[in-house]
């Protein structure tokens, strides 16, 4: 399992792409679609929807169980994936490609995601 050198990383299994234009991408790590099993529904925050660091903001069912899907910034939905609600195994099959799950303009980014190699050692994987 690699996870990218590019992304950060929150201790729920989020990643973050770099803040661009002031929007970040924010999806699930490998790591936790394969601890999740076959996702086969996905709710996700709506656009405009205010999102808070560490806060639960949507849900993803497996074929295992229903896990809350957390925020790891603070800001406003601009966009959500259309695509993984309709096709929720994207998760499982390209997590940090077209499995991501929406964009936030991020308010406030929080101090404590972790870079690809600490994330790697968190996750153990």
């Amino acid at each position: 399992m690699s996870n990218p050198q590019q992304l950060r990383y929150s201790k729920e299994h989020e990643w973050l792409s770099a803040v661009e234009d002031g929007v970040a991408t924010i999806g699930i790590t490998e790591y936790a679609a394969n601890a999740l099993g076959d996702v086969v529904y996905a709710q996700l925050p709506e656009v405009g929807d205010t999102v808070t660091a560490g806060e639960t903001c949507g849900e993803l069912e497996s074929t295992k169980s229903v896990s809350d899907l957390y925020s790891p910034v603070t800001g406003e939905v601009t966009e959500a994936n259309q695509d993984v609600v309709d096709d929720p195994s994207l998760v499982n099959s390209a997590p940090f490609e077209g499995g991501w799950l929406f964009k936030v303009r991020v308010a406030q980014e929080p101090e404590d995601l972790l870079s690809a190699d600490e994330y790697t050692a968190f996750s153990g994987n």
